[in-house]
């Protein structure tokens, strides 16, 4: 099981199976359909989005395949930084008809692309963040083997100042001694002590043995109930 820390929010006394819904959400049609390099080419505002940000090596499009039980709906790949683009994903049925999205997010701290293309993406992200009213919170992904890095905070002051709302997801868990595991949440949420606007939870994954994605589901599932979807 994946493991997360922090509070447990309850309906009339009784914990919702939110793990439920989030296998149900995910269960559906999941195809991709937009990607724009440019805040001025975004598809409509229709439904609640869910974005994916991270490092370009934390393993983000290996996720979002375990997350959508697809195996290839984000593209993986061994060279860091080819996602330079935002991607739409329709989650629960067809575009026009799907009940929310996941938006793939460049990599960034990936010094080998050029500074034009950083600053590029780096306004398309900080567009999109503070521009976007059915952007219901952004997944901040960090490479559990290694904790937190200075892009890392970076991306969450970013966060921070678009006043968006964002959690982190630990990444590789499979690839981290069990006896480092609580060690490595700690000194991720004691990172957050930096970033008051974080969700106080983290949870731990691993995109090879599917730890922590039901989580993830259901923490989805959560804020999607939240926004009355």
């Amino acid at each position: 099981m994946g493991q997360s820390v922090g509070p447990v929010q309850e309906e009339d006394g009784l914990k919702p199976d939110f793990a439920e819904r989030g296998r149900l959400l995910f269960a559906g049609i999941c195809e991709f359909f937009w990607a724009s390099s440019a805040a001025g080419n975004l598809p409509s505002e229709s439904v609640q989005e869910f974005a994916f940000a991270g490092r370009s090596n934390v393993g983000k499009s290996s996720l979002l395949n375990a997350l959508t039980g697809r195996k290839a709906l984000a593209r993986t790949s061994h060279t860091p930084g080819r996602t330079q683009q935002l991607n739409f994903f329709a989650i629960g049925g067809m575009p026009g008809e799907e009940k929310l999205r996941i938006v793939d997010m460049p990599g960034y701290g990936y010094a080998a692309v050029s500074k034009e293309k950083i600053s590029g993406w780096t306004k398309l992200m900080h567009e999109y963040l503070r521009g976007r009213s059915t952007l219901a919170r952004v997944y901040v992904l960090i490479d559990g083997r290694h904790g937190l890095k200075e892009s890392d905070h970076e991306m969450m002051n970013l966060l921070d100042k678009s006043a968006q709302s964002y959690q982190v997801i630990l990444t590789k868990k499979d690839e981290v001694k069990k006896s480092e595991v609580e060690s490595r949440i700690a000194e991720t949420l004691a990172g957050l002590q930096k970033h008051p606007a974080a969700h106080p939870e983290v949870i731990f994954t691993s995109s090879e043995t599917g730890d922590g994605i039901a989580e993830l589901r259901a923490a989805i599932a959560q804020q999607v109930g939240e926004k009355g979807l």
